[in-house]
């Protein structure tokens, strides 16, 4: 049975020549035999699948006859050894480029920018809907205070690195089963700048970040909803050696309120009437959220009907106008009665009956 090459590259049948090559790019990473968790055996394996089905042509074929029977044994089957490798080329460019990509990251790219952040924040019903700056603290790294993310020491000379004689980069063999290739990396010693200095700051050992307390402002529009994230850019936690912070995102949550409910863009309460106001109609304060207004319930309505107040919902968000308030009636009735009131219901009763 030909081998799947999607299922071994972690990708659907139908995905897009950019998801393979990304697929094939992290497994890469992975399986490269020049890394400790390196596994030639499954990097030759990956080579293989990806020689075939990165190539538009090769991937037509193999979809045509590897997968019209279970055990046949078409074109796309001939293995690892029954292709050239000229159609990197077409696939994604460059086969030096391509592994280019693939290893001049390596350290320097997992240590280049902080991480990411999230936190969260508690609105009142109020604040959802009118909109509320608020204050959010959080621990984390930050730029090393002392020596302003360098990471040597206050007046330290700074020269250039041996290593890569102030490039920030050298020449390395990168080893495959097709073959050497030299190519440039980021310099380890240096972490890419081309500088060191002479002495490591204290506080932060070199790195160039430390923890510390951030408090941050930020603005929360009206009308967000409940666990919608606000994304702040380069707000996150600080990269080591100077390099950029990663992303604050602040996730919402809208705290309960006994009087009013979202439904979308509108605002549900309840009011609750007695049952002479059912019946004969009245004019009654409803409260809202900016306050009370008059609303008139007419004569014969019914318990559980809901009458709208135009405006008075929530802020479109990204929109314009506001929605509604869906005020429902909910009938009250008394646990014990006087004796006048009995007798005027017991009345109502009898007149019902004539």
């Amino acid at each position: 049975m030909a081998k799947d090459y999607y299922s071994l590259l972690g990708v659907e049948k139908n995905a897009s020549a950019d998801a393979i090559k990304k697929a094939y790019r992290k497994l890469a990473h992975t399986h490269h035999p020049d890394k400790k968790s390196g596994d030639e055996a499954k990097f030759k394996e990956i080579n293989e699948a990806y020689s075939t089905i990165g190539d538009p042509e090769k991937r037509r074929q193999y979809d045509q006859y590897d997968h019209a029977s279970p055990g046949s044994q078409g074109q796309g089957s001939q293995g690892f050894g029954g292709f050239d490798f000229g159609g990197f080329s077409q696939a994604g460019g460059n086969m030096e480029d391509l592994f280019s990509d693939l290893f001049t990251g390596g350290r320097h790219e997992r240590t280049s920018r902080g991480s990411d952040v999230q936190v969260e924040v508690l609105l009142s019903f109020e604040e959802m809907v009118h909109g509320v700056k608020k204050n959010v603290e959080f621990r984390t790294f930050v730029h090393c205070p002392d020596c302003r993310g360098s990471g040597g020491a206050v007046g330290s000379e700074e020269k250039n690195c041996p290593d890569c004689d102030g490039k920030g980069s050298i020449r390395k063999n990168i080893h495959t089963i097709l073959g050497t290739f030299a190519q440039s990396v980021p310099c380890e010693r240096c972490h890419a700048k081309g500088k060191i200095h002479s002495v490591k700051c204290k506080r932060c050992h070199g790195i160039g970040r430390a923890e510390g307390e951030v408090s941050k402002e930020i603005n929360i529009p009206a009308g967000i909803e409940d666990g919608q994230a606000l994304s702040l850019s380069g707000n996150g936690e600080a990269g080591e050696f100077g390099a950029p912070n990663g992303d604050l995102y602040v996730i919402v949550r809208i705290a309960h309120d006994k009087r009013f409910m979202r439904q979308g863009d509108d605002i549900v309460s309840e009011l609750m009437l007695d049952f002479h106001q059912f019946a004969l109609g009245d004019k009654v304060a409803v409260l809202t959220i900016e306050g009370e207004v008059n609303m008139k319930i007419p004569a014969g309505t019914q318990p559980g009907e809901v009458f709208r107040i135009r405006g008075k919902g929530v802020p479109k968000l990204g929109r314009f106008g506001r929605g509604d308030q869906l005020v429902k009636t909910i009938i009250v009735i008394p646990r014990s009665l006087s004796s006048e009131e009995k007798r005027h219901i017991e009345a109502l009763q009898q007149a019902k009956k004539r």
